[in-house]
């Protein structure tokens, strides 16, 4: 569920170190959101003025980021009340209220740019993440998981699968310390991949805590190769840019060889392919652009 993910993320303080950097940003290395660091709102807003605004969905779409708010607060605005009005995973119409600020005009204005980034982006990756989830069950699909991927933006990764998880999409790999996926640059050149790969692999759980072991291949020959790897090295093979057909026929040749072994299809997966990417039997899809496709939802703060 997202709010397992989230505090996850939360104990690792990867959130807060991102809301700090932002403020260094926004206010200046060092500088005091609430004395000098939005020389704007210290030339026109009386230190002692105080507001009431709403956060509010401009668009329909779901709603993630919430979350990362109250810490946006802490480092912002720490004299900032709020009240909470949708809970990241919901979706909304546009025009719904998300929550309420009370407190300081000055740490209002300094928290709001950070803020409405963060969660306008969480919520346009939300929203496109349960748009796949939604293609990809349309038809019969044996129970197919989508995925996000690693193509995310650099420092905001936690946040964005995060949001991804609130829009349906399941974790694929945080990073490069909790899964193995052997990709074809890690064997670029080898001709038996079984042969490289099943020595390579047969200890590697005894060193790491792993999710998964995974490797990546591009045509069926190689499919098979891999899938003479000795039973308990491999979880999950990759089918990267395949057709339908191509994976239909994959499908098939696990089913009668190795059928312990989860398929994953990923490679230019859009919206119209889903469905039937689904329907020929992987069991999971991973899609980058549920991250990188995404486009920020429209979010405002108005003030009462």
């Amino acid at each position: 569920m997202p709010g397992e993910l989230w505090a996850r993320i939360e104990q690792s303080g990867h959130v807060r170190r991102l809301i700090e950097l932002a403020r260094d940003e926004d206010l200046g290395e060092g500088a005091d959101a609430d004395e000098v660091g939005d020389v704007t709102s210290a030339a026109t807003i009386d230190p002692s003025a105080t507001c009431r605004g709403r956060v509010v969905l401009r668009e329909a779409g779901v709603v993630a980021g919430l979350a990362a708010v109250p810490t946006v607060l802490e480092v912002f605005a720490p004299d900032v009340a709020i009240e909470m009005h949708m809970r990241d995973g919901d979706r909304g119409d546009a025009g719904t209220s998300l929550a309420t600020l009370v407190g300081p005009t000055r740490q209002v204005l300094a928290a709001e740019r950070t803020m409405l980034n963060l969660v306008g982006r969480s919520c346009g990756i939300a929203t496109r993440a349960a748009a796949f989830v939604a293609a990809a069950g349309a038809e019969d699909t044996r129970g197919v998981g989508v995925y996000h991927t690693r193509k995310t933006t650099p420092g905001l990764r936690m946040l964005e699968i995060y949001a991804a998880r609130c829009g349906g999409a399941r974790l694929h790999r945080a990073g490069l310390y909790d899964a193995v996926l052997v990709k074809d640059n890690h064997v670029a050149g080898v001709g038996d991949l079984a042969k490289r790969l099943g020595p390579a692999l047969a200890g590697v759980r005894d060193r790491h805590e792993l999710m998964f072991v995974e490797v990546e291949v591009d045509s069926l020959v190689q499919l098979r190769d891999v899938l003479s790897i000795p039973e308990g090295a491999i979880d999950i093979v990759l089918l990267d840019n395949m057709t339908t057909d191509q994976l239909r026929e994959a499908v098939g040749v696990r089913d009668r060889t190795r059928p312990d072994v989860r398929l994953e299809a990923s490679g230019g997966v859009t919206l119209d392919t889903s469905g039937a990417i689904a329907a020929a039997g992987v069991e999971r899809i991973s899609i980058g652009s549920i991250t990188h496709g995404a486009r920020a939802l429209d979010v405002g703060l108005d003030f009462d």
